[in-house]
């Protein structure tokens, strides 16, 4: 099946794995360090493609190196607010519906400025919101009948931080906590950040609608964020994991039955024997099937990644090469994301291009995954108001199709 790119541009589409501090609009990023007076690599759009935000990396490490800028400008909340703003915006000009812009607020926080916990997704929500109102009050939402335009905010903890170079609030935490050791450390900040999520939810309104757990995958296991989950779970939020991003399918297995994950952030390495360590699991390959099998039987979603799995796992030569075509015919519930549109150089239409022209993906298996987008967000409404919204956009998807030909 061919599919134009008017009709993949047009159809709607969602993006439930999206680093806000990976998506900064590049020219935005060269003002917005001015602002706050953060020296950049370059003061041009093309010196920082050339130094920092590239087409291809040699290594994660390489590929991560751009969130140090990032989270510098960001750390000036007029400057979050409007990254947060502009975010939408370019979503909405490229037909997302729906988003779930994550990030960590303790990369962010400051104490002695004085820069809370509080403010900060305020301000995020506060960008987010002056987008939606503008668009979902505008002509095409009114009375052409495109779908309005939502999001919900996931708060990600960290598997690892060290007490210097990673933000100010990670290093008074450790200076604060002397005598625990550093997973303990770790393990604390990720409950205080889990705590306040529902805290802020629940009395500010704000529409935190899950926790996540990014960074380093060995060597911090999934248990030792539990209390985290936990306490999450026992007050109603969504919960999200990246897990098997770039460590085998032990940590997609920690991540559903100790974090009780309701969905997989990458899970690229599911299908990868080899990346499994655990001594315990002797018949890797049997391993590897009963766990697909049981992520798929439950229709937990996988939050994948092409252009960002390709950027950080260096052995994937070709697109064609990536798992992504295991989970397709293992019948896993997938959603298309960026992970990062500024640190990978794309948007949600490059990424369903990539997949339908490297993979087989028949209308109906397309509309499968659209749906699944919509289906398997974590939307800040109700079940009922949730289920009318995806069901409001899969008709406006079957028109799109009628128009461009695909059904």
């Amino acid at each position: 099946m061919n599919y134009s790119d008017d009709f993949l541009k047009e159809m709607p589409k969602t993006d439930l794995h999206i680093h806000l501090d990976g998506s900064i609009r590049l020219e935005s990023m060269i003002e917005m360090a001015k602002n706050a007076k953060i020296v950049l690599p370059s003061d041009s759009v093309e010196g920082l493609k050339e130094q920092v935000y590239k087409e291809k990396y040699a290594n994660l490490g390489e590929y991560l190196r751009g969130f140090q800028y990032t989270c510098g400008v960001l750390r000036d909340m007029e400057n979050l607010e409007r990254a947060a703003y502009e975010l939408a915006w370019d979503n909405i000009n490229e037909g997302v519906s729906y988003i779930e812009p994550r990030f960590a607020p303790q990369l962010l926080m400051d104490p002695e400025k004085g820069i809370e916990m509080e403010e900060i997704l305020t301000r995020v929500d506060d960008g987010l919101k002056r987008a939606q109102k503008e668009y979902n009050n505008s002509k095409p939402v009114k009375e052409d009948g495109l779908p309005p335009f939502h999001y919900g905010i996931i708060c990600c903890a960290m598997r690892a931080f060290g007490p210097k170079g990673y933000s100010p609030y990670y290093t008074n935490l450790f200076s604060s906590l002397r005598y625990l050791k550093s997973s303990e450390v770790i393990s604390l900040a990720a409950l205080e950040l889990a705590k306040a999520s529902v805290k802020l939810r629940d009395t500010n309104g704000l529409p935190i609608v899950s926790i996540d757990l990014a960074g380093q995958e060995e060597g911090f296991p999934a248990n030792n964020f539990k209390a985290a989950y936990e306490h999450v779970h026992k007050n109603f939020m969504h919960k999200t994991v990246h897990a098997g991003e770039a460590y085998g399918a032990e940590s997609i297995f920690q991540a559903i039955t100790e974090c009780q994950a309701d969905r997989i952030g990458h899970g690229y390495s599911l299908f990868m024997p080899e990346r499994i360590l655990d001594p315990a699991i002797k018949d890797k390959n049997t391993y590897i099937k009963n766990l697909a099998s049981y992520i798929a039987d439950r229709r937990t979603v996988i939050e994948v990644c092409l252009t960002s799995n390709m950027q950080t796992n260096p052995e994937i030569k070709t697109i064609k090469e990536h798992k992504f075509k295991d989970m397709l015919e293992n019948r896993m519930a997938v959603s298309i994301c960026t992970d990062n549109r500024l640190v990978s150089n794309t948007t949600v239409t490059n990424e369903f291009r990539l997949a339908v022209d490297n993979f087989e993906i028949p209308v109906k298996r397309l509309k499968d995954i659209v749906a699944y987008g919509f289906k398997k967000s974590f939307f800040p409404g109700s079940y009922v108001e949730k289920r009318q919204y995806a069901k409001n956009a899969m008709l406006y998807f079957d028109k799109i199709a009628k128009k461009h030909g695909v059904l």
